[in-house]
């Protein structure tokens, strides 16, 4: 099935949408929490290790994992929701 022009460029504006919420909280995490944050985060216990020093070393990739997951949820409801699914 094909989908309008307009559609097409709805469909494009969500995504973009999409991509750059989870880009954008991406770089909170990896950058603000792991690098500008770190010495007031620091100050925070967190399983016995600094807070700070945990985004750096796990925290982020555990952010990315479940960004990840939530990227693909995302895109196959909004494939469904235009009908471009597989």
């Amino acid at each position: 099935m094909s989908i309008s022009n307009e559609q097409a460029q709805a469909y494009w504006r969500e995504n973009l949408r999409i991509i750059v919420t989870h880009l954008v909280v991406w770089f909170v995490v990896s950058y603000g929490c792991a690098i500008l944050f770190v010495e007031q985060l620091n100050s925070i216990p967190f399983f016995g290790f600094p807070l700070g020093f945990w985004f750096g070393q796990q925290g982020s990739i555990f952010v990315f994992v479940i960004l990840i997951w939530t990227y693909v949820f995302s895109m196959n409801k909004l494939d469904e929701k235009y009908d471009v699914h597989e």
